[in-house]
């Protein structure tokens, strides 16, 4: 395209200029001259026609002399610049406006015949050999009681409407050229509008093909290539945007086995060498036994984000009582609740509140988010637990008053393996999937889920489900 493309282009507009040309030189040259010549002999006609019915009439008549008529046609020839002749039927010459009277010499013109225009009333040639250059001849019948006594022919040179032809022409291809100078203006708009554009887009889309993702172009244009360059630069972003993604999504997973992979082999090989005493054996058995639960955990929870990124996920949809599940799943939380001195306060609307979800998804998204909720409370807080219903949707809310998100952690904090530096310390078992599997849940359900949080004072989670049409079934 970089080489060939604007070369096709540049080609096929010599090659319109070419035949630009060539039209005008042939087609246009051939129409105008047909075209000047009928329009003289039509000129002519009328004037050969008005002097057969008048001088010419009145000269066979013997209204008029010879001498009379012979001075007006001296005088439309130098009007009309051309020859005039009056001629018998046998082709003896009458009258020529360019020649003395001269009785006693006849002039006759051999092999005269009147019918030379055939169906039309000129013709062009050398008129049976009386002239060198070619005319163009207008007969016009001199006729008295019914009968054709003469004819007044006008000559009128070819070359004279050459001349005017060719004057036309000029004016033709002076217009020819201007316009093929203006012209220019579309290979100027095409060379900015488009094929500069089209050339940084192909070097871009070689850069991303050599792997350069963040390689940065930029098309000044609101129109379909300016929407395409920005297309393709966003979609070069997202690539890199999943490519870095990705890297760290490994580099994560890394982490997050390692760590606990670490802990049990070194707890292991102390116990083998001796360095832990079997009196402990018990103890440090535990948090091994801990530490393969988190492994246990952290690969559960790969392997449900999977499923649920999976396209055509199948939900096990059905009608339940979404406050039921609430407190099933707040009295699953009392040991811990109660470790930590945190109250579980549920504002639920209704006893019986329906919705048309998959329950046990659900109930998964309430763990999480229940979960969250006492890990980062503070001893003697209140988590409240609220459901609303408006607008065929019933929205759930899970506030607690803990440590907050930080402004710049909220849009990251549904992304893989992500916990925010104030969270750390808190969420020493934590996967960093439990939001990200929260969310994907939510939006496979096609609602959506929400986060209100100020650092310091706490965080409320509100998703949304749809309300079950049939409010009697479990």
């Amino acid at each position: 395209m970089r080489k060939t493309l604007y070369l096709k282009f540049l080609l096929a507009y010599l090659i319109f200029g070419f035949f630009g040309f060539v039209v005008v030189a042939t087609f246009v040259s051939s129409m105008t001259m047909e075209h000047l010549k009928r329009e003289k002999a039509d000129a002519l006609y009328r004037e050969a026609t008005l002097i057969a019915n008048t001088y010419a009439s009145d000269l066979y008549n013997v209204e008029t002399s010879l001498e009379s008529v012979k001075k007006q046609l001296d005088a439309l020839d130098t009007y009309l610049s051309a020859r005039l002749w009056i001629i018998n039927p046998s082709g003896r010459l009458i009258l020529d406006s360019q020649s003395p009277i001269d009785v006693e010499n006849e002039t006759v013109i051999s092999d005269f015949d009147p019918t030379v225009t055939e169906t039309s009333y000129y013709t062009v040639g050398y008129f049976f050999g009386s002239f060198t250059e070619e005319q163009l001849s207008v007969f016009a019948p001199i006729t008295s009681n019914y009968k054709v006594r003469g004819y007044v022919v006008i000559h009128y040179p070819m070359v004279n409407i050459s001349i005017s032809c060719n004057g036309l022409l000029n004016i033709s291809y002076l217009m020819l050229v201007i316009l093929f100078l203006l012209s220019l203006i579309i290979l100027i708009f095409f060379t900015e509008m488009v094929y500069l554009p089209l050339r940084r887009i192909t070097e871009a889309t070689e850069q991303y093909a050599a792997g350069n993702m963040h390689y940065e172009f930029q098309i000044d244009s609101e129109d379909e290539i300016g929407y395409l360059g920005a297309t393709l630069s966003y979609m070069a972003n997202e690539i890199a945007r999943s490519e870095d993604d990705q890297k760290k999504f490994v580099a994560n997973v890394s982490h997050d086995f390692r760590s606990p992979l670490t802990s049990i082999k070194g707890y292991l090989e102390a116990m083998l060498d001796g360095t832990i005493p079997p009196e402990f054996y018990e103890k440090y058995l535990t948090i091994v036994l801990n530490e393969t639960e988190r492994l246990t955990k952290l690969t559960n929870g790969l392997l449900t984000l999977n499923n649920l990124n999976t396209k055509g996920i199948l939900l096990d949809k059905s009608a339940f009582n979404i406050n039921m599940v609430i407190r099933n799943t707040a009295a699953s939380f009392e040991g811990t609740c109660k470790n930590k001195t945190i109250a579980i306060e549920l504002i639920l609307t209704g006893d019986e509140l329906y919705v048309n979800a998959d329950v046990e998804k659900i109930q998964q998204v309430l763990y999480n988010l229940l979960d969250n909720a006492i890990k980062f409370s503070s001893p003697d807080s209140i988590i409240k637990i609220e459901t609303t219903e408006k607008h065929n949707k019933v929205f759930v809310s899970v506030k607690d008053s803990g440590i907050g998100i930080p402004k710049d952690d909220l849009k990251l904090i549904w992304d893989r393996f992500y916990k925010s530096d104030s969270s750390r310390g808190k969420d020493k078992r934590g996967t960093g999937l439990g939001l990200s599997i929260t969310k994907e849940i939510i939006h496979a359900h096609g609602e959506h889920i929400n986060v209100i949080s100020t650092e310091g004072v706490g965080s409320e989670f509100i998703f949304s489900l749809p309300v079950a049409e049939d409010e009697n079934e479990d």
